[in-house]
């Protein structure tokens, strides 16, 4: 069971985990052995309230599939429990951070400095430009 929160939480029975081989170099351990994980969580079949659904479709859309799963391979560890781990991980991780509040933007004025040295700045590339014309021969 995955714990988000003190009241969500996400059965065992939701995700689903493949052990794969690894990619990269390793030998014979990379060859022989299946220790990377691909964890799969399907969102529109999962318990997980209609807040963290919405959040996450709206946060994590690069990481959702058509279908609405969320795929996610692990196997940076040599064993297979340190990566099923590492996949739980980084799958509470992608949840809590759709689910964290947003920070409202402030709306903030130029200062005079900044305005001061926008203008002087335009009147600079202004002159530069007219210079740039055909001399004028008498």
């Amino acid at each position: 069971m995955l714990r988000l929160s003190e009241r969500v939480t996400i059965p065992d029975e939701e995700i689903l985990m493949q052990a794969v081989r690894a990619q990269g170099a390793g030998g014979q351990n990379v060859n022989k052995v299946s220790s990377a994980i691909h964890l799969f969580f399907n969102i529109h079949a999962s318990s997980l309230p209609d807040f963290y659904k919405r959040r996450l479709f709206a946060h994590a859309a690069h990481r959702i599939s058509e279908g609405g799963v969320i795929v996610i391979k692990a196997q940076e560890f040599r064993t297979q429990a340190k990566n099923r781990e590492a996949a739980l991980e980084r799958l509470k991780e992608i949840i809590l951070a759709a689910a964290a509040p947003r920070k409202t933007r402030k709306p903030t004025r130029p200062t005079r400095g900044s305005k001061e040295r926008r203008i002087t700045n335009k009147k600079q590339l202004s002159e530069k430009k007219q210079r740039r014309g055909k001399p004028d021969y008498p």
